[in-house]
């Protein structure tokens, strides 16, 4: 028991101060909490646009630092300046900086002039000390380079901000008081704002002040707009006075403001601020309600959640840890001697993986229902292939209201959203990919989800083309359903999105087409055979004949997926475009035939029939030497969702260790505990979910109830699941710290020989154990036909562990 890093009985024990992993090193697992095992500042710089500040599991307020460099998801570990303190924010996004709304911030007024204070964000931007840093679940904290310390907490909908001016405010200057003032700004880290509103509530020698507000604003890779709501109360001294500012300028009459966006378009910097009597010897409060329902909902959150003048910062702090240390108990490792940052990664990667989607439930401002409201999908492009598929193991009541959300979304808008955040329909990316989602959910018998809803959903996206197929649904239906494949320079006059992505989308809609067959034969449908047809064809776009060059030499390898016209005719595109070897394609930024990766990279996307492929690209040597030229020539963007898939291919032609050997030359060498240890945007937590599958040593194949096993980076792993309450485990024999034995030489499963090199979800809902004996060299383990994981053109595709029977409907 002692050497388990989180058994149930930490969670019950009295707990210290948690340790700031930006400021020292961490104790082995089993002396400490485990979220000193938690470092939020992972993938805080060179693209991982993490959200590092105080939030709680899912929680709708995120309380941060906002910078003027990498800031999609506000603070940055970039060396950038802080141009003010937020509390709506997005995690890995990437593209435009999301959310980040009415920013406050502290600062002193040189000569105690109200018009020398630096209102514009140009000018008041403020370094920040690098040592000062603290972030915890629940908890940031930063100083600036100014003397002003700021720490934060949040509750659900609301943030407490904690204003320190010990060292530069509470004396004098010349003889006169220095007053703090807080700032409030009309605006969002994408300077996005359309319009808003501000009106101050103070009294004169009051010990407190209140703002309130609202604001219209554009989602940041979406349709539409959004209107923000925020009720701010400041206290810790006595009013000196309040009012608004414009500009660079300020005044103390009137007390309200309205700004649009200007002439021209052009942006007016406005807001409002109050300040205090100099001098202040303790903090200055500041708790923000937030809202997209009403400036007064904002309010009451704010009162409910946070209440009273006297705050209890601390006892709000640990409310926030006691909330995440019951999400991450589930999940316990028992280390065998690996590096201290090797579990830094792990756990911090678990707690990523919660941070969104975000439970904006009683915030829809678009319709009343019972149901979850889920926002912040961000999008499932990225989330169905690992993310939501780890919540599904670790927290699966969470993942069921997941799919309720989805549904409901479907009921009220008609469609299932593939990209949403700020309550607004997002750009879809590719396919219809909630329909995995929801067919994910099914195989691996989540309760508690309407799956005849379900279905009509699923087949909604496959039948009907929307107008604006590009915030939902799927477009070129009629020429999916005539030509059996999405032509080059489509003619689809019955719906609009970016004609691009011919190649990606005909393998999306293939495979979106497999998982509503799954779901229709599950449920007893008919339609399952007409859908299971048009799951092949992505083969309509396999030329067998291209080739590709790099630098203009042959790489030797032939058959990629091309472009194809309406008339049936080839198009052309080389078969490393959008690849790291040459330009980036997005869906406006060099739009192309794939989206976001190549040819290459797209050849390995059939997750519903790989054996197919492996014949299609000359069999099993060829594919095995495809595969490892694509990983180390530079051609596999691992930054990217759609390669992941591709490190665990080597199951499917009965070569596990090779998959286990591709896993371990990523982790931790681009997947690791620094804070750019993210190889790309983490996505809403999709690179956290990469990194802990391999951890675990299992691997989802979403859609299907399949599991690619690998040794574990740890000695063992356990997860108990909440619905069953049984806990599973998988464990090495013959471990080594150093990662010298990750071959299997044999498995047993509840100490019965076990030769296949996959499993199923019964094996977290049933509780069982796996117990996998690792050598130095690869073995005949898992290397047979019967052996290898279900592939629609093989024979045994059909072959899986039957499914418990529990769906509740």
């Amino acid at each position: 028991m002692a050497t388990w890093l989180l058994g149930y009985l930490v969670i019950l024990s009295a707990y210290g101060p948690i340790l700031s992993l930006a400021r020292g090193t961490p104790k082995r697992a089993e002396d400490v909490d485990v979220l000193e095992w938690v470092n939020p500042l992972i993938g805080s710089n060179s693209g991982g646009n993490v959200f590092a500040g105080a939030t709680l599991p899912y929680g709708m307020a995120k309380a941060v630092a906002d910078v003027n460099g990498e800031n999609t998801g506000g603070f940055s570990t970039d060396g950038s300046q802080i141009t003010g303190f937020s509390a709506l924010h997005d995690s890995g996004t990437g593209g435009n900086p999301s959310l980040g709304n009415f920013p406050i911030l502290p600062q002193i007024c040189p000569g105690d002039e109200l018009d020398n204070c630096n209102f514009p964000i140009g000018s008041r931007a403020t370094h920040y000390k690098n040592d000062s840093i603290v972030a915890e679940p629940g908890y940031f904290k930063v100083a600036l380079e100014n003397g002003i310390e700021a720490d934060m907490t949040v509750s659900e909908h609301a943030a407490l901000f904690r204003f320190d001016f010990s060292t530069e405010g509470n004396g004098t200057a010349n003889g006169t008081a220095l007053s703090p003032l807080i700032q409030l700004d009309l605006t969002d880290l994408w300077a996005s704002r359309q319009n808003a509103s501000v009106s101050i509530e103070a009294e004169y020698g009051g010990s407190s002040a209140r703002i309130k507000g609202n604001g219209t604003f554009l989602p940041s890779f979406g349709a539409g707009s959004y209107v923000a709501y925020f009720c701010l109360d400041v206290s810790g001294g006595k009013v000196k006075d309040s009012g608004v500012w414009v500009n660079n300028r300020a005044g103390t009459d009137p007390k309200e403001l309205y700004v649009t966006r200007g002439f021209n378009l052009f942006y007016l910097e406005a807001g409002g601020f109050v300040r205090f009597q100099g001098p202040i010897f303790g903090p200055i409060y500041a708790r923000m309600g937030l809202s997209f329902i009403s400036t007064d909902q904002a309010c009451q959150n704010a009162e409910k959640e946070i209440s009273g003048l006297e705050y209890d910062f601390d006892g709000l702090v640990s409310k926030a840890k006691d909330a995440w240390r019951k999400k991450l108990a589930p999940i316990s490792i028992q280390s065998g001697g690996v590096s201290d940052d090797q579990q830094v990664s792990f756990w911090s990667a678990v707690y990523r993986t919660m941070l969104s989607p975000q439970d904006y439930t009683g915030e829809n401002p678009h319709w009343t229902s019972s149901e979850p409201y889920f926002d912040s999908f961000y999008c499932i492009w990225d989330m169905w292939r690992v993310q939501l598929p780890f919540l599904t193991i670790a927290d699966p009541g969470t993942m069921s209201r997941i799919a309720r959300s989805l549904l409901d979304i479907y009921k009220h808008r008609g469609w299932l959203p593939d990209c949403s955040m700020s309550t607004c329909k997002g750009w879809t990316q590719g396919g219809s990919d909630a329909d995995n989602v929801l067919v994910d959910a099914y195989v691996k018998n989540l309760t508690g989800i309407d799956w005849e809803l379900a279905y009509e959903a699923i087949v909604n996206d496959a039948e009907n083309e929307p107008l604006e197929w590009s915030i939902e649904g799927r477009g070129g239906l009629a020429s999916w359903k005539r030509l059996d494949y999405i032509p080059y320079l489509d003619f689809d006059p019955n719906g609009f999105g970016t004609n691009s992505r011919s190649i990606s989308r005909t393998l999306e809609y293939s495979y979106n087409d497999y998982c509503l067959s799954t779901l229709a034969k599950g449920l007893g449908k008919e339609t399952h055979t007409k859908y299971l047809s048009r799951a092949g064809n992505w083969q309509n776009l396999y030329k067998a004949d291209q080739k590709s060059l790099v630098n203009g030499t042959d790489t030797g390898f032939t058959g990629f997926f091309q472009p194809k016209y309406l008339n049936g005719t080839w198009g052309y595109q080389d078969p490393i475009a959008c690849s790291p070897l040459a330009d980036f394609c997005s869906l406006t930024s060099n739009p192309s035939e794939t989206f976001e990766s190549s040819c290459w990279e797209y050849m390995f996307f059939v997750p519903h029939d790989v054996r197919k492929v492996v014949e299609l690209l000359g069999g099993t040597d060829t594919f095995l030497k495809r595969l490892d030229y694509f990983h180390t020539s530079g051609l596999a963007d691992i930054g990217n969702e759609p390669v992941f898939l591709t490190v665990y291919m080597p199951h499917y032609v009965g070569r596990p260790g090779l998959s286990a050997e591709r896993a371990h030359s990523y982790i931790p060498s681009r997947f690791n505990s620094s804070t750019n240890g993210l190889p790309g945007n983490d996505d809403s937590g999709a690179m956290a979910s990469f990194t802990l599958f391999a951890n675990i040593g299992l691997f989802p194949n979403p859609g299907q109830n399949v599991y690619f096993i690998i040794p574990p980076f740890f000695e063992s792993v356990s997860i108990t699941n909440a619905l069953t309450n049984k806990t599973a485990t998988i464990r090495n024999l013959n471990f080594d710290a150093a990662y010298k034995r990750i071959y299997i030489q044999n498995a047993k499963l509840n100490g019965e020989v076990y030769t296949r090199n996959w499993i199923g979800h019964e094996f977290f809902t049933m509780g069982w154990t796996l117990e996998l004996t690792l050598g130095e060299t690869e073995s005949d383990w898992g290397t047979r036909e019967e052996d290898l994981p279900p592939s629609l053109s093989t024979s045994n595709s059909t072959g899986s562990i039957k499914l418990l029977t529990y769906h509740a409907g």
